[in-house]
């Protein structure tokens, strides 16, 4: 197994590799270009999120700074999705988000982890999980979601919760660490926030 299928096996692998090192230092210089853009330059925005991303559907927008380990290149984009400022990918393996999801400002979705024993820590190990986001999700600010996570369709992820655990489709959950609230329901469907009514168009 080459460094690079190690480093996606969920096994323990030495993230110092110099082979990796050098793919992904490409993959960082076009992220840095990305973030070096003007609010003016959306057309290269575009150009340069369809190069760093191992998948991007039409519509995305991503208020830079962005961050990622890998610039993006395990990261696989629906159509529709926005993330606000500082959206934090450690994408040392493959992040998936489904169609219409948001991210808040200052959100991070991590996939790599490190083992708890320390000696194995000196030894620059890790593993990585993917992470698989629904469509239409929305995931308020400051949120962590942590490596193997599973988050389910039209659900709402509260401000400031840590996802240590998958959390079901078409409901509410916040917390740290996250749980599930409430199921999304028929109020959800008449008023926007507290009192105030959809009204229909």
């Amino acid at each position: 197994m080459t460094a690079y299928e190690e480093m996606h096996s969920g096994n323990l692998y030495n993230c110092s590799d110099e082979e990796l090192l050098n793919v992904q230092r490409e993959c960082l210089e076009r992220l840095y270009d990305f973030n070096a853009t003007r609010p003016s330059e959306a057309d290269k925005r575009k150009q340069l999120m369809e190069q760093m991303f191992a998948e991007l559907g039409a519509d995305c927008y991503i208020e830079p700074p962005f961050h990622a380990n890998w610039g993006g290149k395990h990261v696989h984009f629906g159509k529709g999705i926005y993330a606000n400022f500082n959206l934090t990918m450690v994408d040392d393996t493959h992040i998936y988000v489904g169609d219409h999801t948001m991210f808040g400002p200052n959100v991070t979705v991590a996939t790599a982890g490190h083992p708890i024993v320390p000696h194995l820590r000196e030894n620059v190990t890790q593993f990585n999980m993917p992470v698989h986001i629904g469509r239409n999700v929305w995931i308020g600010a400051g949120a962590i979601i942590l490596p193997g996570i599973t988050i389910g369709d039209n659900t709402v992820i509260g401000a400031g919760s840590v996802v240590t655990k998958d959390v079901p489709a078409n409901v509410i959950a916040v917390g740290n660490p996250c749980r599930v609230l409430r199921e999304i329901n028929d109020h959800d469907k008449e008023y926007y926030y507290k009192n105030r009514r959809i009204e229909s168009k």
